[in-house]
């Protein structure tokens, strides 16, 4: 009998400009802010910062900035994982595009649940994969090299998925399909994402800048839920986290790790033609 083909990862050149991207990928901005406190973190961040930290010393004034930035970060994480309320005891969870695997950490050590990450990076799967032994959950927490629109896991083993910050690298329709056939039905689908204002964010320069800084394709407002009905998911509850992600922009904007997307981020925001959604939805 034949074996049965393995399919590849990474299965377009557009996969593997990505995972070519991020295999490389080691911006102070993510490095500096995780050494804080060992949480390595790839998304951005939510609430208003201490403006204090902007009249430290000049000697500290930067490690202050930075670990304000980390705060804000790990707030942001915290938001998102409170969107899952009670996850079962010995729950299993998916981190969808997981990075170097700081929330993966933070819903293991809230939930007590299984986490599987999955990532087309094998350097951060690597990274995230060497956290857990040094954290001493790798029985629990685990990262694969595996492509999130076809993950090869088991039909229905999940009770949430979570995707931060991802969404924007995959087709809306071929993710979703994959995600209500992994999650079982009741279980919760919780999203942070950066999406275009339908009317005005196609014409947006400062959208495009930012779709050309992280090779990425930011997905119009009205795709997510149009995907997300076209695969059984009833979303539950919409946040607009805008507001409250401008002033982790502001701050970073002044520090050592600015990396120049900054004002297309701010101008997007405070222009109208990009928003920074919460979307809750439920697996019928």
């Amino acid at each position: 009998m034949a074996s049965p083909t393995v399919k590849p990862v990474l299965r377009t050149d557009y996969q593997r400009s990505v995972a070519d991207y991020w295999n490389k990928e080691k911006d102070p901005v993510n490095i500096k802010l995780g050494e804080v406190d060992g949480l390595y973190h790839h998304h951005y961040g939510l609430g208003q910062y201490d403006p204090a930290v902007l009249e430290a010393p000049a000697a500290v004034r930067d490690q202050a900035m930075i670990a304000e930035m980390h705060r804000l970060e790990t707030a942001q994480a915290e938001v998102l994982l409170d969107a899952f309320g009670d996850v079962p005891a010995g729950g299993h969870l998916m981190d969808g595009g997981s990075g170097r695997g700081g929330t993966s950490f933070m819903a293991n050590a809230r939930f007590g649940a299984r986490i599987d990450g999955v990532s087309i990076s094998e350097e951060q799967v690597a990274f995230a994969n060497n956290q857990a032994v040094e954290r001493g959950v790798a029985d629990q927490v685990r990262f694969h090299f595996k492509n999130m629109l076809d993950t090869g896991f088991e039909t229905g083993s999940f009770n949430g998925i979570w995707t931060n910050e991802t969404t924007m690298y995959v087709d809306l329709q071929q993710l979703y399909g994959e995600f209500a056939r992994l999650i079982a039905p009741g279980g919760r689908y919780v999203c942070i994402t950066g999406c275009s204002n339908d009317l005005t964010g196609l014409r947006s320069r400062a959208v495009s800048q930012i779709d050309q800084h992280y090779i990425c394709n930011i997905h119009p407002r009205s795709e997510y839920f149009r995907a997300l009905a076209d695969n059984g998911f009833v979303p539950i509850s919409v946040v607009d986290l805008t507001p409250e992600t401008i002033p982790y922009w502001e701050l970073r904007a002044q520090s050592s790790v600015a990396t120049g997307v900054e004002d297309p981020f701010l101008t997007a925001y405070k222009e109208g033609s990009f928003h920074y959604l919460l979307i809750v939805a439920d697996r019928i």
